[in-house]
């Protein structure tokens, strides 16, 4: 009796496994799925679309550096924002050190589905507040439009974090003489959480412009953005490495990026890394694309007066075999001929002539793949900001 029970007791759990894998993978893919529709520029938020970028879309399609080091910090901006209350953290740190670079990782991580579940799918908008400000002629104009997109922030459900850098130019952005602070439009959406908010300034300004200001202090919690060591600078540039080379169209040998962080920290003051180090390499590829350009012409005139024809660096391979043919010939010749003066005047063409073909050969090796900066580019541009001798 209880044997004819059997297959249908089977049936019934392999039924009910299928439905809780399907349920699973529903689930899965439905995430996955509003994910990749969540971000970009949304029909209900034209403020929002115009005064801000963002930094969720700009990663999803690749167009930030990669953020290497900074995990510490990123994970303390997650948990902050992660918060019930007080949800707002504000990074100091003097200029060039990399308090951009961390919202960016931020948005990286969401993009990824590796924050908590009250993160997931949210937008990190960064604010242009040059362009909010910019156009506002009459009195009123500037508020109104930040008001507009405070309320678009407040009407997102919560999936938007805004993100102003030098924050402590809100305090003195008025529309108009005598017209309001934009912190104070900011302030009432911050205490009902209507509004998260990540700020970024130096602790000097922090000092001077938000600490005096109690109701906007408390609504922050502070993140201290240190300056990198000289290891994990050299671990920032092998990261972003990549990028400057495809811009660049150049190599960057491993000592080149050590020396630019080597020589930035000893020799250039009043700077920060990683910021300078990366100025650095960025100057000396450009550096050596203009030179490449230089060379170009400089082999272009070489060519004409050794051959007293035209060619264009285009040809180079049919160049290449003309002076080998060339070569041959003269070669032949050498062998053909008699006489102290003869022989002089065809070697000194054969010279020539293997040197043309060495001028060539290196030019459209250079052209086949990409020019290399080295210890010596970064060296010459330290030297020229500087004035030191390196």
């Amino acid at each position: 009796m209880f044997d004819s029970f059997a297959p249908t007791n089977t049936f019934f759990a392999l039924a009910a496994t299928c439905i809780v894998l399907a349920f699973y993978f529903w689930q899965k893919n439905k995430k996955s799925s509003g994910t990749s529709n969540t971000w970009g520029k949304k029909s209900n938020t034209p403020i929002l679309n115009s005064f801000t970028v963002d930094f969720t879309q700009r990663e999803q399609e690749g167009e930030l550096d990669p953020v290497i080091g900074r995990q510490k910090e990123i994970d303390r901006v997650t948990q902050i924002l992660a918060r019930r209350t007080k949800n707002n953290p504000i990074l100091l740190g003097p200029p060039g050190v990399g308090k951009t670079a961390i919202v960016e990782g931020l948005a990286l991580k969401i993009i990824t589905g590796d924050v908590p579940e009250v993160l997931q799918n949210k937008r990190v908008l960064s604010l242009q507040v040059a362009e909010i400000l910019a156009g506002t002629k009459y009195r009123g104009e500037f508020e109104e439009r930040a008001r507009k997109l405070v309320n678009e922030i407040a009407q997102s459900n919560r999936d938007i974090i805004l993100f102003v850098d030098e924050i402590h130019t809100l305090i003195e952005q008025k529309g108009t003489e005598g017209s309001i602070n934009f912190t104070d439009i900011l302030k009432p959406s911050l205490a009902r959480g209507q509004l998260q908010l990540i700020g970024a300034t130096t602790l000097k300004e922090y000092d001077e412009f938000i600490k005096p200001d109690a109701s906007l202090e408390r609504r922050f919690q502070v993140v201290d953005i240190k300056e990198p060591n000289k290891a994990d600078t050299l671990a920032i540039l092998k990261g972003v490495q990549k990028n400057y080379e495809e811009y660049h169209n150049v190599l960057f040998t491993d000592a080149a990026l050590k020396a630019a962080v080597d020589l930035s920290e000893k020799y250039i003051k009043g700077r920060v890394l990683p910021d300078k180090a990366i100025d650095v390499i960025d100057e000396a590829a450009a550096k050596v694309k203009v030179e490449q350009g230089s060379t170009k012409h400089a082999l272009d005139l070489l060519n004409k007066a050794a051959t007293q024809v035209k060619h264009d660096h285009k040809h180079l391979p049919t160049r290449i075999e003309k002076l080998q043919t060339k070569l041959e010939e003269l070669k032949k010749k050498e062998k053909a001929t008699q006489g102290n003066a003869a022989l002089k005047n065809i070697r000194k063409h054969i010279v020539e002539t293997v040197k043309a073909i060495e001028h060539c050969e290196s030019r459209l090796s250079m052209l086949r793949g990409r020019p290399i900066v080295d210890v010596i580019h970064i060296k010459e541009v330290v030297r020229a900001w500087t004035g030191k001798k390196i």
